[in-house]
C-alpha cells in the first residue's frame, strides 16, 4: 500500500499553531504556481531556485525568469532565492549515467542533489521546514522524493513536508494557471539528456 503523502502533508498543516518558514524548491515557474497558492495561507514562502541540471544555460534563464514572473503575477509576498547556474555540479554526478532512461538512477541522484542544497540552506538559515515542488508532475515520483526528503531531514535537522503536490488535482492547477498568467512552459524536464531523449521520442513519431 503506497503511502499517501498529501494526507500528511494535510495533517501537519492542521497542527500548525503559527506561520512556519518553509523553504521551497522550485523546479520552475509553473510547476511552482499551484503549489504556491496551495500553501501561501499557510507558510511565509521563500523559494529556492536550484536547478543545475537544466541545459542549456540559456533554457535556465528562460525557467528562471519565469519563476520570478509568476510570483509577480500571483501577487503574493513569497521571497526568492537564487543560486546561480552550477552545471558541473549536475555533471558530476551525473557521470556515467549519460544512457539511462529518464526516471532511472540519474534523475534520483538528481533529486537528491537539489534537495539536499535545499535542506543545508533551511539549516544554515533556521528555516521550519524545506521541501520541493518536483512532486506536483505526474512524471516524477513522490515515493522517491520523499524517502530522499526524509534522509535529508534527519541529516540537517529540519522538518520536511512531506508532500505529494500531484494531488488535489494540483498538477491540472498549475497548468490553468500557466494559461492565466501567459507562462513559458516548456517541453523536457530539463537535462541535456532528457532533451536528446524527448528529441529522438520526436523524430521517431512526428
Amino acid at each position: 500500500m503506497k503511502t499517501n503523502y498529501n494526507l500528511i502533508m494535510e495533517n501537519i498543516i492542521e497542527n500548525l499553531k503559527d506561520k512556519p518558514q518553509l523553504l521551497l524548491h522550485a523546479c520552475c515557474g509553473v510547476c511552482s504556481s499551484s503549489v504556491i497558492e496551495r500553501l501561501y495561507p499557510f507558510f511565509d514562502i521563500t523559494i529556492l531556485y536550484y536547478n543545475p541540471n537544466i541545459y542549456p544555460k540559456e533554457e535556465y534563464i528562460k525557467r528562471f525568469n519565469t519563476q520570478k514572473e509568476i510570483i509577480q503575477k500571483m501577487d503574493v509576498n513569497v521571497k526568492l532565492v537564487e543560486i546561480g547556474y552550477e552545471s558541473n555540479e549536475f555533471k558530476k554526478i551525473s557521470q556515467g549515467l549519460e544512457k539511462e532512461k529518464e526516471g532511472g538512477i540519474r534523475c534520483t541522484k538528481c533529486f537528491y542533489l537539489r534537495l539536499e542544497k535545499t535542506a543545508q540552506i533551511a539549516k544554515e538559515n533556521n528555516y521550519d521546514y524545506f521541501t520541493t515542488t518536483l512532486s506536483v508532475s505526474p512524471y516524477k515520483d513522490s515515493e522517491r522524493l520523499n524517502k530522499i526528503g526524509k534522509v535529508l531531514s534527519d541529516k540537517y535537522g529540519v522538518k520536511y513536508l512531506y508532500s505529494d503536490f500531484k494531488k488535489k488535482e494540483g498538477y491540472k492547477r498549475s497548468n490553468e494557471l500557466a494559461k492565466k498568467y501567459n507562462l513559458y512552459r516548456q517541453h523536457y524536464c530539463g537535462c541535456e539528456y532528457s532533451l536528446n531523449e524527448m528529441n529522438n521520442y520526436m523524430q521517431k513519431n512526428y
